[in-house]
């Protein structure tokens, strides 16, 4: 195939003219710079116009959004330090209490504070769940009564909690 079209070609242009000759050279050297100006130079030449009036506006916009995102940082932050309390605070602690194995005999709202009543509970599990307690809720212990029974590691206990004062 390649020598057919080999063939083909050298028979066209040998059957040209001297001026025929330069004229297709000259006409087909200006059709390719033609071409290549209008297929790689033009769109080059746009794409970096384009580019130069919308960047600044880019720049801008992730300005902006670089702001918003650290405004977003800071107001969860904010909304994670916020306690709930009264009768919110006493379904979450009940809530809570029973997810980690805990039953409490009473639990009521005083003020601002809830207190629990635990019978014969594990020491142990009752300290976790408070620190779990304390950072999840935002809760500090203002009062505790525990008194200890005779198996190890059991306790009575009444305890005092309300929202965290310390942020």
């Amino acid at each position: 195939m390649r020598t057919t079209l080999a063939d083909t070609w050298a028979g066209f242009w040998d059957a040209r003219s001297t001026r025929e000759k330069t004229l297709l050279t000259w006409g087909g050297a200006a059709i390719a710079v033609a071409l290549a100006w209008s297929v790689l130079w033009v769109p080059a030449q746009e794409g970096r116009a384009h580019l130069r009036e919308t960047l600044p506006t880019m720049r801008r916009q992730l300005a902006q959004m670089t702001a918003q995102a650290n405004d977003a940082r800071a107001l969860s932050a904010a909304a994670q330090g916020v306690a709930p309390t009264g009768g919110a605070l006493k379904d979450a602690l009940s809530a809570s209490l029973t997810d980690h194995g805990l039953a409490a005999t009473q639990m009521q709202v005083i003020g601002n504070a809830v207190q629990i009543q635990l019978k014969n509970a594990s020491f142990p599990a009752w300290t976790a769940w408070l620190d779990d307690a304390r950072r999840q809720f935002k809760v500090q212990v203002a009062e505790a009564h525990v008194s200890a029974l005779k198996d190890d590691g059991q306790v009575d206990l009444t305890a005092s909690l309300q929202p965290s004062t310390i942020k």
